[in-house]
């Protein structure tokens, strides 16, 4: 097989600003040479003068030929039969797939993707391992633990929608429930496209998934059925702050992301759109003046910040009320409010497990219905939980206070009624299928096995939620008028500041830090000068066989350097970088006391006379006459790798 370096791929793709982000995920896999071909005409052409491109991977629509008949077209001509072919899409129906095997091509990716989702596919395809070969051949064997239950591995995503199989997983590693029949092992997966492939390729034996994707999976014959709701409402449409702008037209002409195409967000953000009057669809769709695009729920902010043509997003909470809470958006609607009680995500669990498990799998539904109930008891304890189970690596820098917020609001997620009702799920495919051409028709009645559920939530008691769904048009025009004469205002959007900070001193100066933050604080070390810092680095310390990067926060900040006393001590904060912690030390006067800060005490800085930079300050908090200037650890340090000299720290790795 030929390796990374030296494979010729063509790429295929007519968005410029997609193609240079597919060649940034191909080049980090260690592919460079790339060529780049902007519909399907273009890369016959290329083909023809570069015999030596081993594999095409081409967006699906694209002006002119697209993908599709790219895939056929070469197929057609014996040079390139065999040809390796990738088609990388937006669309996610299993109905696509199949279309694609068909045509010839070898295999499917679903874009937005992620390195290790494009690697892996590369190399099934390049190992022989074609869609046809695999469609529908896939038999999960359970596996056994040493203590005779069954393994039960369940995937899911780093969404509130999911919290009910997080606190199932607390109270069991807790020891406060001990399953008789199985032992849980919880895979928290990147986006809904690992997931999708999981569930329909038995890599898992259930997952939370999105109710319109089981529904696809189901209707093509993947072995499953859903036993369980994981949740009810639980999304929010938020849009990018544009002061003054009106509410149509932020909207008309640009990008809105959602999770999925198949997805309870595209069908409520697309009922909401069509009652403004505007035209949503993908960019294939002539004649939409609100594009959709699909991007994974934690990069949504990201991308929404970094897209100039982005104008607001619909995805799972936490995502949403983070984004609002940072400054980044201002909120638009929560699903509950267009369609309460509304389904979302499910409890798919594969046939292979139903058939010979049934006493796993009772007691699993069981169990997350008491889990459900917990969250709705105990919103409290249960956001603390969360914040472990849905952001473990710190990476998404998610607070107990959002969380409890999400979980408290009165339109918001709800755990505590988890029945399956086909007629919600009759509405779903109904819209799905006559409004906006998407699945595929399926008896509803086939798909949920309601006998676990209708026995767990009997035995839990509580009440039944009612889903009622609202005139989108109505509902709509209400928003606008009260979005546009500022009626609405969130109670999301102090919420990132609120929590408990590290309070410490510099000169006559009172600062907080997020305690998330801080890892530990020590007392004056001995600190090794590095040549060739910025001045406001002291140099390194090294604590405990870890070399750490110390800065003088009042050199940092513009202040007169004084000598070191007692009470001089360095605070050790932790900064995530991409998928990484990265430590350093900040060294300050004193350290006094943790306080719990609320977000109604929080208020935004002054411009001027606060003794540090205003790029640097989170916020001011105010209790009685004492001030705490809050500091922003991400912006005080956006690079803090370059505060060592990189040859300095090559020069320590290698002694």
């Amino acid at each position: 097989m030929v390796s990374g370096k030296e494979l010729v791929i063509l790429l295929v793709e007519d968005s410029a600003i997609t193609r240079k982000m597919e060649i940034k995920v191909l080049n980090s896999l260690g592919y460079h040479n790339i060529l780049e071909a902007q519909d399907g005409e273009h890369a016959l052409r290329l083909l023809r003068e570069n015999p030596q491109v081993a594999l095409v991977i081409s967006d699906w629509n694209m002006p002119g030929m697209g993908g599709l008949d790219l895939v056929r077209a070469l197929r057609s001509q014996e040079t390139y039969r065999e040809l390796p072919f990738i088609m990388a899409t937006g669309r996610a129906q299993m109905k696509e797939r199949v279309e694609a095997a068909e045509a010839g091509a070898n295999n499917v990716i679903t874009k937005p993707f992620a390195p290790q989702e494009l690697q892996s596919v590369i190399e099934e395809t390049l190992a022989g391992k074609t869609l046809a070969g695999r469609a529908h051949t896939h038999v999960r064997h359970p596996e056994r633990t040493a203590s005779g239950r069954l393994r039960l591995k369940v995937g899911h995503i780093q969404i509130t929608d999911h919290l009910t199989l997080g606190v199932l997983k607390h109270l069991i590693d807790s020891g406060k429930r001990v399953p008789r029949h199985f032992e849980l092992e919880t895979l928290c997966m990147s986006s809904w496209n690992p997931v999708q492939k999981a569930l329909a390729e038995g890599e898992v034996d259930a997952a939370l998934v999105l109710a319109p994707l089981a529904m696809d999976l189901f209707a093509y014959g993947v072995p499953l059925h859903i036993v369980l709701l994981a949740h009810k409402n639980g999304s929010i449409a938020v849009r990018k702050k544009a002061p003054g702008e009106s509410l149509k037209s932020l909207f008309k002409g640009k990008t809105f992301y959602i999770p999925h195409e198949l997805s309870i967000h595209h069908i409520l953000s697309h009922m909401f759109f069509k009652g403004l009057g505007l035209s949503p669809g993908t960019a294939s769709n002539s004649g939409c003046d609100v594009i959709y695009e699909v991007v994974p729920p934690v990069r949504m902010p990201e991308f929404l910040s970094g897209q100039p043509g982005a104008c607001g997003f619909m995805v799972a909470e936490p995502i949403g009320t983070k984004a609002i809470a940072s400054g980044l958006a201002d909120e638009l609607f929560l699903s509950g409010e267009l369609w309460e009680n509304h389904p979302c995500c499910v409890v798919a669990v594969r046939d292979e497990i139903l058939e010979h498990h049934s006493e796993a799998v009772q007691e699993l539904v069981g169990m997350l219905v008491q889990a459900g109930k917990f969250i709705s008891i105990n919103p409290d304890n249960a956001a603390e939980i969360g914040v472990e189970f849905l952001d473990p690596q710190g990476t998404l820098g998610l607070k107990k206070a959002i969380l409890k917020n999400v979980l408290t609001d009165s339109m918001g997620i709800k755990t505590d009624d988890l029945l399956p009702v086909a007629d919600d799920f009759i509405k779903i495919q109904d819209y799905m299928v006559e409004r906006m051409g998407l699945g595929s028709r399926i008896d509803v009645n086939q798909l949920l096995d309601l006998r676990f559920a209708e026995k767990a939530c009997l035995e839990a008691g509580g009440m039944a939620r009612r889903s009622v769904l609202h005139d989108a048009a109505a509902f709509a025009r209400e928003k606008l008028k009260a979005l546009e004469n500022q009626a609405v205002l969130s109670s999301k959007a102090n919420l990132d500041r609120e929590g408990q900070y590290l309070i410490f001193h510099l000169m006559e100066q009172t600062y907080g830090v997020d305690v998330l933050s801080v890892k530990e604080i020590i007392g004056m070390m001995p600190i090794r000068s590095v040549p060739e810092t910025p001045l406001e680095v002291k140099g390194v310390v090294n604590l405990r066989g870890k070399v750490i990067p110390v800065v003088d926060l009042r050199l940092k900040f513009g202040l007169p350097e004084l000598p070191y006393h007692d009470r001089t001590c360095i605070i050790i904060l932790e900064t995530p970088r991409g998928d990484r912690v990265v430590p350093l030390g900040i060294v300050v006067d004193s350290v006094s006391h943790v306080e719990n800060i609320k977000a109604a005490h929080i208020e935004d800085a002054p411009a001027y006379g606060l003794g540090a930079p205003m790029e640097y300050i989170a916020g001011m908090a105010k209790d009685g006459e004492a001030v705490r200037i809050l500091l922003n650890v991400h912006r005080l340090f956006a690079h803090p790798e370059t505060l060592v000299p990189e040859k300095w720290k090559e020069r320590q790795e290698a002694a």
